[in-house]
């Protein structure tokens, strides 16, 4: 989770930046940096690892000004160098980033064919340049922003600076957060409250699609057409707290709502944006020598195991047993000479999980683990670690951390497919947009929040649901159902659709609904028959597809949740999201404990 930072006013700028930075820094990053205006002058500097290496730079080289910005950065494509910190700037404009621009390649192609010179590989630099041409073409620096951000494809929160105005500091969201903090006399940006608790209380979330023009005494905030709004001025109660909830109710729905950001830091971690391909770092081992994976994990972990599964067997060709950690070990398995063992985990210290982590080690089997936790014992045990960059996850039940587990599994099975050869060149290309497109559709999914919370309301009451899937819809169903009983308590199984008509079908009547993820790929026919089954036995179902396929279920359905149209490849992602806020809003409506539910610990740590 990169962090952004900005602020405009009478003091000097690079001691809050530097200070707000610090509070970032339990997003977790590799990378630091800062910039200024100096007397109409962009001056950076910028550091590779902790802030302190920042800190020690800006003893030694100062830097003045009453405006600027600040950033930490997971490291992306590139090592984590100065070259790669952000901010990335020129002569005119300084731009720090959160996400990903879908089309920087087409816009660098024009940038490049009138003129511009790229410094880096980064998609964020495009955004420097685009902003540049227009000032360029004499628009106003307000102008320019709006015309350079409304071209921008992907999911993204910006920080800019420009040098010909050292009057204003300009923000914009899309997908991942950004609030705008009042001051006296001085106004703050950042990617949460919790950067600019110490300077202020009074916060403003940014709305999708919004972008912001500040002064050091007032913010003006429009939408993407350009038309003024009025957006509230919230008291923020987050003061010295590790994180707070900013604007959301809950930390489980606040996490729910980060996912396109978290989304974008985990792909970036694993995405060249210049060849436009996955690619992951060196692994100490050979892909190509690996002929069986055992994948392991406990609860929602497990069910990541099983979307990678079907992910990995598809496309590499390479057979793949998922297993529960507390099973796994106790039946002594055989495993192959030449296997790989797959352990996911959000904290990284499941029990459960450590334990056959250790039982496949001493077997001989390469490890490679996808943990949120880069420290954590399971990252230590491991030959090799994918990181899911999704942050602090404080909710009991997860969401992001689920998602960019996800996120990193599918960047492996691409990666593994292509080191087997197993996919051409095509294939890779396709999948790899298809991934690219994920925060941004995710964006889109959650403005579905409050359709998706009237639908909760049908669920209060009743004492059973059951999810249906089929395919790679399947472990999604049972991660939806998981999630009611984790924070409703109502009492939810996740079936595969076919299986219905082998018992589950028996308990079908107008008091069990039916929860089915079914987008409209291959598979959609066979589970619209199933829904047709329900339906002929009075059964309410809730379709969870795209538009094609909510107009093909029609009046077979008591409610539907449309997804964006996407590859099938990506479809478990964005169907994650309903069920998150279906179950996230009955728990709301139940009035149970939505963050801490009884019974639930977030870290497994004993047997």
């Amino acid at each position: 989770m990169c962090g952004i930072i900005g602020v405009i006013g009478r003091n000097n700028a690079a001691t809050c930046l530097l200070d707000g930075l610090r509070r970032l820094e339990y997003r977790g990053y590799d990378s630091a940096g800062i910039a200024t205006l100096v007397n109409g002058k962009i001056e950076r500097r910028r550091a590779p690892g902790k802030i302190a290496n920042l800190a020690t730079r800006l003893e030694a080289e100062p830097l003045s000004g009453t405006i600027g910005v600040g950033h930490t950065r997971w490291a992306t494509h590139g090592i984590p160098n100065e070259g790669n910190a952000h901010p990335h700037a020129n002569d005119k404009v300084a731009v720090v980033h959160n996400g990903i621009i879908e089309n920087f390649q087409e816009l660098r192609a024009e940038l490049e064919g009138k003129g511009h010179a790229f410094a880096s590989d980064t998609d964020t630099e495009v955004v420097v340049h685009l902003v540049s041409q227009y000032l360029q073409e004499g628009l106003t620096a307000e102008q320019a922003v709006h015309r350079a951000i409304v071209r921008l494809e992907g999911a993204f929160a910006l920080a800019i600076l420009i040098a010909e105005r050292p009057d204003i500091l300009v923000g914009a969201r899309k997908g991942p957060p950004m609030a705008v903090g009042y001051g006296s006399g001085e106004m703050y940006l950042g990617s949460d409250a919790l950067a600019l608790a110490p300077m202020t209380n009074r916060i403003t979330y940014l709305e999708d699609g919004d972008w912001v023009v500040m002064t050091k005494d007032s913010a003006v905030v429009r939408d993407k057409t350009g038309s003024v709004v009025e957006r509230k001025i919230i008291q923020s109660a987050v003061s010295g707290a590790l994180t707070g909830k900013g604007e959301y109710r809950h930390f489980m729905q606040k996490e729910i709502f980060e996912q396109p950001q978290v989304l974008g830091d985990t792909l970036r971690a694993h995405y060249n944006p210049a060849a436009r391909s996955i690619t992951l770092a060196e692994m100490p081992f050979d892909l190509k020598a690996i002929d069986r994976i055992t994948a392991v994990a406990c609860g929602t972990a497990y069910y990541a195991c099983l979307v990678a599964k079907y992910w990995i067997e598809m496309l590499a060709k390479v057979p793949v047993e998922a297993d529960v950690g507390s099973e796994f070990r106790y039946r002594e398995p055989p495993l192959s000479k030449n296997g790989l063992g797959l352990f996911v985990s959000q904290s990284g210290e499941t029990a459960d999980t450590m334990a056959p982590l250790k039982y496949c080690k001493s077997h001989g089997q390469k490890i490679l683990s996808v943990v949120n936790v880069p420290e954590s014992s399971i990252a230590r045990e491991s030959h090799a670690v994918l990181p899911t960059l999704a942050g602090p996850e404080i909710g009991v039940a997860s969401t992001k951390a689920f998602t960019t587990q996800l996120m990193a599994l599918a960047c492996f099975a691409i990666t593994l497919a292509k080191a087997r050869g197993a996919i051409d060149a095509a294939a890779e290309a396709r999948l790899s947009s298809a991934l690219l497109g994920v925060p941004s559709r995710v964006a889109d999914m959650l403005h579905a929040n409050d359709a998706i919370a009237k639908i909760a309301e049908s669920l209060v009451d009743v004492r059973d649901v059951l999810y249906l899937g089929r395919g790679l819809s399947y472990p999604i169903a049972m991660e939806g159902a998981l999630k009611l009983k984790e924070i409703s308590y109502i009492h939810a199984e996740g079936y595969a659709a076919g299986e219905m008509k082998h018992g589950p079908i028996a308990l079908i009547d107008e008091h069990v609904p039916v929860v089915v993820i079914a987008p409209s790929d291959g598979l959609f026919d066979k589970t619209l028959s199933n829904i047709e089954q329900v339906a002929a036995r009075g059964g309410r179902v809730i379709l969870i597809s795209d538009e094609a396929g909510v107009r093909r279920a029609g009046k077979s359905v008591a409610h539907a949740i449309t997804m964006p149209q996407v590859d099938p490849f990506v479809a478990p992602i964005l169907a994650t999201v309903p069920v998150q806020l279906l179950a996230y809003h009955t728990a709301v409506l139940k009035g149970t404990d939505v963050d801490q539910p009884r019974n639930l610990a977030k870290s497994v740590t004993v047997e």
